[in-house]
């Protein structure tokens, strides 16, 4: 999915971020505004995946999502 589209839908995707993530706070969501990098690099952190892990979740979850 383009970076782009990704930041335009980003409001309508984040619930369905918050549900798939449920550790994640809005706040933080609201501040990665649909940047997969970011949102990768949360999930390592607060779920301890390994950066593959947190990649392959993201891009499953845009791809879902399109």
């Amino acid at each position: 999915m383009n970076e782009d589209t990704i930041k335009g839908q980003w409001k309508q995707l984040k619930g369905k971020a918050k549900s798939a993530w449920g550790d994640l706070t809005d706040d933080e969501l609201t501040r990665i505004e649909g940047n997969a990098e970011q949102l990768s690099g949360l999930i390592q952190e607060r779920y301890g995946r390994t950066r593959e892990e947190a990649d392959r979740e993201v891009r499953d979850f845009f791809d879902r999502n399109r």
